[in-house]
């Protein structure tokens, strides 16, 4: 199984618009972070976790041509607006399965009303089959077993996801012990660290590391950051052994 960072900035991206703070100014390409998302894929299944408004050009740089589901953790704008962008692959391979929260797919309807139309349905907006996720209730898509992981982004529910010895959370600020007990194990372990002060609905980076100590994971791969936690090669060097910064385009195989 490989998994394709197609994303690993925070809401406004890196570089952010009209900064001139240092990162943002970079030429390294580990510090140019797109809209937080994964692609998830062997030679039997392709999905991917979130879609945001940079998915148009994920796909095209990644060069992924089939997606059997897309799965949210949560409703916010950085994991959903591009969810129009979904239509060639309609035009493929017909209607997708979306998978999220019952709180989540009602977002969506009201936001993309015109793709969830039973009638007078403009015929090339996407087609979709909405998925109910419940709490502790794991899920098929293709020939994989997908377990939500149940978690806090401030006042905010989000879902994680644990898919055979690899879990990918974001977005998170607190979670039970109960749900915790769900990441035993893992081969690998994406969590997001927003940055070095702490924030009212993300970890920030020594939340993450207590987070890692707490999992034991064999590795760790941090997400959703800022530019305000510093530039990549400066921040991996404080980083414990065996974790690391994800960045854009990054693959790994479990």
């Amino acid at each position: 199984m490989t998994i394709y960072f197609l994303g690993t900035g925070t809401s406004q991206g890196i570089p952010v618009i009209g900064s001139n703070h240092p990162v943002c100014l970079s030429n390294n390409m580990k510090d140019k972070r797109l809209r937080v998302s994964v692609w998830i894929y062997d030679n039997q299944n392709s999905f991917v976790i979130d879609c945001g408004p940079d998915f148009r050009q994920q796909m095209l740089t990644s060069g992924c041509t089939k997606i059997d589901g897309i799965i949210f953790t949560h409703e916010h704008a950085d994991h959903t607006a591009g969810l129009d962008d979904i239509r060639p692959f309609n035009f493929y391979q017909g209607e997708i399965s979306i998978y999220g929260h019952i709180r989540v797919l009602e977002n969506l309807k009201r936001r993309f009303d015109y793709i969830f139309e039973t009638e007078n349905k403009y015929p090339g907006a996407p087609e979709v089959k909405s998925v109910e996720v419940t709490n502790n209730e794991a899920f098929l898509l293709g020939s994989k077993t997908i377990i939500p992981i149940n978690a806090m982004h401030g006042n905010l529910q989000v879902f994680g996801y644990r898919i055979d010895d690899f879990a990918y959370l974001t977005d998170v600020k607190s979670i039970t012990k109960e749900e915790t007990d769900k990441l035993k194990k893992l081969k690998v372990l994406v969590i997001n660290a927003l940055r070095d002060e702490k924030h009212h609905s993300h970890f920030n980076l020594q939340e993450a590391l207590d987070f890692v100590t707490l999992v034991q994971p064999e590795k760790t791969y941090f997400t959703h950051i800022s530019h305000v936690l510093g530039f990549h090669e400066e921040v991996q060097k404080k980083l414990p052994e065996n974790v690391f910064l994800a960045y854009d385009n990054l693959k790994i195989s479990i």
